[in-house]
């Protein structure tokens, strides 16, 4: 479904924003000791965190839509379940903590051990708790309890940088402020109205539950394993520096990971519901590959120890190797979840699993030899070796997929009951049909696409359903166009999605909050004033900027992506972002002690005379520091004129703008040297574009 699909990724973006901050912050404050056990913590609270999570909360999104008048029993077992097993998970890692190396030593004691066990069991509810919202087609509060937690966890690492386990304990206490207000919400309001609206609705049984985690769980294990024990192990093998210096690159590494799982989300949203077109959904995701993940690849490798950087010379001296091997390692990734997308598609589940298990295997077992032998390093080779390997191995299934020789499963026999169907995608969608006939829901609430959360999601586990809609338009009556991470499910003449209006007002609340982040820790930022030279490029920049308005920064970014992608054009929301985002840039060296570049080259002294004159001023010094400033300000709206007058879509003209301010900010000094000429010929070229509109 469209509303929730950009709930969850907006969620995904915002948290990683946060998330990239908060290890900022951390790396600059903290010592290198320090961040390592934090890290080395919540991994281990993660893996033990997700043994529930991930195999149960499929089953909660899928249930959930369906359950009626037992939705709120049915989210309290799984609560319930969850605790249990997570809490004598963690009990039982605390008791046999002396195998686990030296990074877990500060949990040893009483008071470290009860907050373990207690933020275990919180992060495991904090999962379901997305999940739940999900089932209940409210994602939209997603982001909202993501950002806050986020949030939290980041201002709340200064209290407790006086505890040994400060890092782990920001992140524990920040759940809080998520679980307990979305906890209300969903208990006090969402599950009655949908209980009540459901009354009538027959509720699942409890084998049909259990036939779907058994067959739905196996593989969520596989890919738990693989992403969440690897940090453990390096936290095992080395000192707790070293794994600081593995868990940041892994960090920012991870959200290759990332796009990659997504790129075949969207390919089995699209495929599960129109399974002959399998073969163009294979073509269309290797195209936004192509796309999006190739230049995000490269820029990665190539600047890896810049973007490593500000976390410390220490972090981009042992890191950029590590980020480099993970970057390179997501191409062939996106080979292999293609093939599983693929197999999800088609129903094999049995082959689905055994491929996530070879791959769990191939990357532990490659990682516990190499990291004996060549340091961190070792997890990232064994990742890019592995990857490499698995690829090879799903090529002919890929193949045979865009041959369209491929073929999806389909139920064979009478048709007695849902339980008959097994956890199969297709027998899924077979059943789905039967299921909308009768009144019991539409094919948003069986067909799934996993969107998989990256390291640093705020959406924890793995394996996160997102539904498709019925009812959208597609081929024939009743036909169901998939939400994709990339295409629309919405086309245009259609109604304006029904939560796009919170969708808008959570961005401008996320604007906002970017913009506090950004400019008042850089306000206060003593120690930042001090080191910057007389000039600022884009990486002085970086590198001055305070850890928390440098996360600003990212927030802003990813603020001004989830504008341009909504349905409808906001141009106020737009006009906001880009305004935040050059005064940002421009405010910033100023805020620092820098002073913008002079106004230089052709004409420009007869206008610096000029405005000097009106202004009654008695030395050009101050114009020519503003006026290049300004000049970009009027060609960044003439820029924006040009195009719209020229007719380009909205998002167009909102993507060039934006890139544009960036650009002429980075080429400040250039700019200043042509800033008049520049001027005028935009001067021109929106007059004539104009001039063609009306007489066109």
């Amino acid at each position: 479904m469209f509303r929730n699909a950009y709930a969850l990724m907006l969620s995904t973006a915002v948290s990683a924003a946060l998330g990239l901050g908060f290890w900022l912050v951390a790396a600059r404050y903290y010592t290198e000791e320090a961040v390592g056990q934090g890290s080395a913590a919540i991994a281990a609270m993660r893996l033990l965190a997700s043994i529930t999570a991930t195999t149960m909360i499929g089953a909660v999104v899928r249930y959930v839509p369906r359950a009626g008048r037992a939705t709120g029993p049915l989210v309290v077992r799984a609560y319930v379940a969850s605790t249990v097993v997570v809490a004598v998970a963690s009990t039982g890692f605390l008791f046999t903590l002396p195998l686990w190396g030296a990074s877990y030593e500060p949990l040893g004691g009483p008071a470290a051990g009860a907050v373990f066990v207690l933020a275990s069991v919180a992060w495991a509810v904090l999962t379901l708790q997305d999940g739940v919202l999900t089932g209940l087609r409210k994602a939209i509060w997603v982001p909202v309890g993501n950002a806050v937690f986020s949030l939290g966890k980041l201002l709340l690492l200064a209290g407790f940088a006086a505890f040994t386990l400060g890092v782990f304990l920001s992140w524990a206490a920040a759940m809080v402020l998520s679980i307990l207000p979305l906890g209300w919400l969903i208990f006090r309001r969402l599950i009655p109205a949908q209980a009540a609206a459901d009354r009538d609705r027959p509720v699942p049984r409890m084998r049909e539950i259990g036939r779907f985690l058994a067959g739905d769980s196996v593989g969520a294990l596989f890919s738990l394993a693989m992403i969440n024990l690897l940090p453990v192990m390096v936290a095992v093998r080395f000192d707790a520096a070293q794994n600081g210096f593995f868990y940041i690159a892994y960090t920012v590494g991870g959200t290759m990971e990332f796009m990659a799982i997504n790129m075949a989300s969207s390919l089995t949203a699209h495929a599960s519901h129109s399974p002959d077109r399998l073969a163009d959904g294979v073509r269309g995701a290797l195209r936004r590959m192509a796309l999006l993940l190739v230049p995000v690849v490269v820029l990665l490798i190539v600047f890896a120890r810049q973007i490593l950087a500000p976390f410390g010379a220490d972090y981009a001296e042992h890191g950029t190797l590590v980020l480099r091997l993970l970057a390179a390692a997501a191409l062939p990734r996106v080979a292999v979840e293609l093939y599983i997308g693929v197999l999800r598609v088609q129903g094999r589940t049995g082959v689905l699993a055994l491929l996530q298990g070879a791959m769990c295997t191939l990357v532990l077992g490659s990682a516990a030899v190499l990291l004996g032998t060549t340091g961190i390093e070792g997890a990232g080779w064994a990742v890019l070796v592995s990857m490499c390997g698995m690829a090879l191995v799903s090529a002919p299934g890929l193949r045979a997929a865009l041959a369209g020789r491929a073929t999806v499963r389909t139920p064979r026999g009478p048709r007695r009951g849902p339980e008959e169907y097994g956890t199969s995608w297709a027998r899924d969608a077979a059943l789905a049909r039967a299921e909308e006939a009768k009144g019991y829901g539409t094919r948003w609430t069986t067909q799934t696409a996993y969107l998989s959360g990256g390291l640093e999601t705020g959406t924890p586990a793995l394996g996160i359903p997102v539904y498709v809609p019925a009812g959208a338009s597609g081929s024939g009556p009743g036909g169901a166009t998939a939400t994709t991470l990339y295409l629309r499910a919405v086309r245009p003449g259609e109604p304006e999605p029904d939560d796009e209006p919170l969708l808008t007002a959570v961005l401008w609340l996320l604007l906002g909050l970017a913009a506090g982040l950004f400019w008042v820790p850089l306000s206060r930022a003593e120690d930042a004033r001090n080191a910057v030279t007389d000039h600022v490029d884009g990486t002085g920049l970086i590198s001055a900027l305070p850890p928390v308005s440098l996360t600003a920064g990212v927030l802003l970014i990813v603020v001004c992506s989830a504008a341009v992608s909504l349905y409808r054009a906001r141009p106020a929301l737009l006009s906001a972002g880009l305004g935040v985002t050059v005064a940002a840039l421009h405010t910033a060296p100023l805020i620092l002690g820098v002073q913008p570049d002079r106004l230089a080259g052709p004409w420009h002294a007869a206008l610096t005379r000029l405005l000097t004159s009106v202004a009654g001023l008695s030395s050009p010094t101050g114009v020519e520091r503003v006026l290049p400033t300004a000049l970009q300000v009027l060609c960044l709206a003439l820029a924006a004129v040009t195009l719209i007058a020229l007719g380009a879509h909205w998002r167009v003209t909102a993507v060039v703008v934006w890139v544009l301010a960036v650009a002429g900010w980075a080429g400040q000094a250039a700019f200043a040297g042509v800033a008049v000429p520049v001027f005028v010929g935009l001067c021109l070229a929106a007059g004539g574009a104009l001039l063609r509109r009306v007489w066109a």
